[in-house]
């Protein structure tokens, strides 16, 4: 039976580190570890401003009873990159669906 000898240890410390890491990945992978999930809304209600209409009225109509209508304001103010003063009639804007 042959001995082998580790001739560069350098080598052989990035061959070990790299050999875990695809133990790692495909552990990973079989077990379903890494898939990500999203915190975020996912659906979204898209609505026609009509004259009239303030982002508040819009957030307490479409808000859960759970929700408190600043935070569903807040939300709509984000997934549309706009302030609250930017409303304007005849803009459409998404409105997200909370589970």
């Amino acid at each position: 039976m042959k001995r082998m000898r580790i001739t560069s240890k350098i080598r052989f410390t990035i061959f070990m580190v790299i050999m875990i890491l695809c133990l790692f990945t495909a552990i990973g992978q079989i077990t379903g570890f890494n898939i990500a999930s999203s915190t975020s809304m996912s659906q979204y209600n898209c609505v026609e401003v009509k004259s009239g209409d303030t982002l508040w009225n819009l957030a307490s109509e479409y808000k859960p009873d759970n929700k408190d209508v600043r935070e569903v304001v807040y939300d709509i103010c984000n997934v549309n990159d706009m302030q609250a003063d930017d409303l304007t009639t005849g803009q459409k804007i998404l409105i997200p669906v909370y589970d």
